[in-house]
């Protein structure tokens, strides 16, 4: 039998960041003698809660409500490709077993809590190079999950 490789979980969404660490991993971690297992792990924003009416009163249609859903469905299934193709073009892709996840909530959250449920060896993501003030302001999902997830977290910046 023979021995597992490192499990090691990238964070990939729709940005051109999250899939240059994408190819990043599959060059510079993925090795090709080893047996590694590469988790794709994207994460899609919460539905909100719908209720009969919005905040100024209006209602949401079930039509509404089931096209936002249907677009984020298939903004997955996109990033998904998207992430699959980088893999398959890779030369690590032939020793490599490669697993799908797809979450949905906080993106910080979610990310922490499969690395955990998933016991991955290593956690990659982008890095959308904010300011000092953006960061401040809206938060870094790299950040907290550099500081929270219960393994190393490789930042990839994106050149």
């Amino acid at each position: 039998m023979e021995k597992e490789g490192q499990k090691i979980m990238v964070a990939v969404d729709e940005s051109q960041e999250s899939m240059y660490a994408l190819s990043w991993c599959l060059s510079n971690l993925i090795s090709d003698t080893s047996n590694n297992i590469l988790v794709l792990l994207y994460v899609k924003p919460s539905p909100s809660v719908y209720s009969s009416f919005d905040i100024p009163g209006n209602i949401f249609s079930s039509d509404a409500v089931g096209a936002m859903e249907k677009f984020g469905r298939d903004l997955a299934a996109s990033v998904m490709e998207r992430a699959e193709a980088i893999c398959s073009n890779s030369n690590a892709s032939n020793n490599m077993k490669m697993q799908r996840v797809i979450g949905s909530g906080d993106a910080k959250n979610v990310i922490c809590s499969a690395v955990q449920k998933l016991e991955a060896d290593t956690l990659v993501m982008g890095s959308h190079g904010y300011g000092f003030l953006k960061r401040a302001l809206l938060g870094s999902v790299s950040a907290y999950c550099s500081k929270h997830a219960k393994c190393p977290v490789i930042i990839v910046r994106h050149p």
